[in-house]
Order: structure tokens, then sequence, then C-alpha cells
């Protein structure tokens, strides 16, 4: 059985300070059945650039893991704005965001950087959580599965075979992030399921069937638990709803399928 994982990504948001204290939050209510829930799950959070150090002090100890945001696939060099694996790993960074469809829209990210960014972050011995979603325009014209299994296979061109199996896809539909408009639990499935058909052929039963795929998009403390219950909806890439403590523990403890 995949074991869920839960990611919270603040985005441009939260002083180092802010962080502090919302971590110790997360961790004053998540540690009352910390045993409990580590049977199955995992969780992490990905803080802006700027509050991780806060962040790693603030998790010290606890089994809540540490995220980026995003990595450049260099290791050093004239590459301004930009920060590589080993800074990541200095604080204790084990997993990283890639392909965020932020990163792809606004900043303009297409899949061969992306692909790059996520091997890269493979060969550091991190974990890419490698993002695939179709915006708004492309759904409505019935694109949806072409897109996603594009990202998917670009995003993985460049792994080296011995990597392949380390990466968590995340399914977020462009339509729905930070709109307040959901994919239904059966629309997630449908697109998780052909994700997980694409990584059986690609990687052989055994690996894909091992990979996570993290639904992202709106997901709240009201629809988590329908979207968890899906069977291959491995976990969460939560947005807003990380801003709260209550909120984001509550969507931890989802109901498992």
């Amino acid at each position: 059985m995949r074991r869920k994982l839960f990611a919270a990504n603040w985005k441009m948001n939260l002083t180092p300070a802010e962080g502090r204290t919302l971590i110790a939050a997360l961790r004053a209510d998540l540690d009352r059945d910390a045993a409990a829930l580590a049977r199955d799950r995992d969780v992490l959070v990905a803080p802006p650039f700027l509050a991780i150090p806060a962040a790693a002090q603030a998790l010290a100890g606890s089994a809540v893991a540490l995220g980026a945001q995003n990595m450049y696939f260099e290791p050093k060099g004239a590459f301004t704005g930009e920060v590589s694996a080993e800074m990541l790993r200095f604080f204790g960074v084990s997993y990283v965001i890639v392909g965020h469809s932020e990163r792809r829209h606004i900043f303009k990210e297409d899949d061969e950087t992306v692909g790059r960014r996520a091997a890269a972050v493979a060969t550091a011995r991190m974990t890419p959580i490698l993002c695939v979603g179709e915006t708004a325009t492309e759904r409505d014209a019935g694109r949806t599965l072409e897109v996603v299994l594009r990202q998917l296979e670009i995003g993985l061109s460049q792994f080296p075979a011995r990597d392949a199996a380390n990466v968590v896809i995340a399914y977020e539909p462009v339509w729905a992030i930070g709109t307040g408009r959901t994919a239904t639990p059966e629309q997630a499935q449908t697109i998780h399921g052909a994700l997980r058909e694409a990584l059986n052929e690609r990687l052989g039963h055994d690996t894909g069937a091992a990979i996570r795929i993290l639904y992202g998009g709106s997901v709240t403390a009201d629809n988590v638990d329908t979207l968890m219950a899906k069977p291959d909806i491995d976990g969460a890439l939560v947005g807003g709803a990380s801003l709260k403590a209550d909120s984001f523990a509550r969507i931890v403890r989802a109901k498992s399928a």
C-alpha cells in the first residue's frame, strides 16, 4: 500500500517568524496522535526560500519533512535569483516541488526546463514532486490527457533509470488552483488513473504502482476525504488551506481509502 503524502505549499506567504508560529501550532496539533498518523502517511511543509532556515529549526525533532518550492538544475554559477541543490540540502530539505503551474504559466518554465529541474533534484538524492496539469482552455478543448501525459513524459525523460522511482507526481488542474473550484473525485481519479497507466508502461508495473500521485487544486478540509477515497489519489498538494494549522492538520488526518 502506498503511503499518503500531504504537502503544504506556502507559496509566497509568511515571514520566517510567521512560519515558525505556524509550524509550532501544526506540531502541537499533529503531535497528539503522531504515532497513529506515521503508520500510513507522510507530511511536509514547503516554505518560501527565505523561511526555510527558520522552518528547519522549528521542525527539528519532528516527523514533518521540509520541502522547497523550486530548484535550479545547475550546481552553481551565474544564475541570479536561483537556488541550488546543495543550498537546499544544507538546511535538510528532502522534497522539492518542480513544474508547479504557477512556475509554468507565470514564469514560463517549459516542459524541458521542468524535466531538467526534476532530474537534478533526484540526482541530489532529494524527492522531486513533479507537477502536471491543464489550463481551463486546454480542458475545454478536450486536451487534458494529451497535456498531462506530455508533461509527465518530458518531465521524466531526463531521469537516470535508477532515479525514476524516486519521484512524486502531483496532478493540479490549473483551472482549480486558488479558484475555489475543484475537480470532482471522479474527474480527479480518471486523470490519476491515466497517469498511473503511463507510469506502469514507462517504468514497469511494480515501480509505477509504487509512485505516489497527489491531487492539488483547492484541496480543503471539506473535500479531502472524498478525494482520498479514490484508489489512485495518494495525498494532496495543498496551497491556501495549508496556511492555517487547524485546516492543514484536518487535511493530514484525511481518511484513507
